[in-house]
């Protein structure tokens, strides 16, 4: 049996990113009251910077474990990130420890995250990943799009590879949905038809959340 992920690790992980991320930059935050205030559900982030997790998870109003690369558990790094929660992830494959630890954390009404591009990319949600809606569909649990936008800005950097300190962040919560059509199927088909649902929602979610933040 798979090491269910620490729910009293993750809310460590909350304070810590609210202390760094309110620390170091000055985040905006829109919509968090949209997210459940309980039960399992999926926040599912756009990625186009790696501040972009601890942005969210020092900004969701709860705990939130999310699916990491294994790359980035590197050195103190790991069993930090292991210490705090969250679920390491080998994307060369099938990575069924990890689909049973982020599983656990929905069975048990705790809140995942993801990055549905499945890498840093643009943050458009251009091209998503069957992962996100399989979580989705697979556990019930409703999906609420987060687009976190500032997080690329060069202008005004003192650090390279990081947004201007003191800078604003916005971060923006949108409307929790289901991914599936009702029936639970989890055929590929069903999984591809709510891959595309969800890829519908999450874009018009960006859009949104630009226009509101005049990004």
């Amino acid at each position: 049996m798979s090491e269910t992920p620490s729910l009293k690790g993750a809310a460590v992980g909350r304070r810590i990113g609210i202390g760094l991320m309110y620390g170091l930059w000055k985040p905006r935050v829109l919509g968090a009251w949209k997210v459940p205030a309980s039960g399992p559900v999926i926040l599912a982030v756009n990625h186009a910077h790696n501040i972009d997790g601890p942005m969210v998870m020092g900004t969701a109003p709860r705990p939130l474990h999310f699916l990491i690369k294994k790359e980035a558990y590197v050195g103190p790094l790991g069993p930090f990130l292991h210490g705090i929660g969250q679920v390491k992830v080998d994307r060369t494959g099938t990575d069924r420890t990890a689909i049973t630890r982020a599983l656990a954390v929905l069975e048990q009404g705790g809140a995942l995250g993801i990055f549905p591009e499945g890498t840093r990319g643009d943050g458009d949600f251009a091209s998503l990943r069957a992962g996100l809606a399989y979580f989705a569909v697979r556990s019930g649990a409703p999906i609420v799009p987060v687009a976190v936008l500032g997080s690329t800005d060069a202008k005004g950097r003192l650090v390279k590879g990081l947004p201007p300190l003191r800078g604003r962040v916005d971060v923006v919560f949108g409307s929790a949905f289901d991914a599936g059509d009702g029936t639970g199927r989890r055929t590929r088909t069903a999984l591809d038809s709510a891959t595309a649902r969800v890829q519908d929602r999450l874009t018009a979610h960006l859009a949104d959340a630009k226009r509101l933040t005049g990004r």
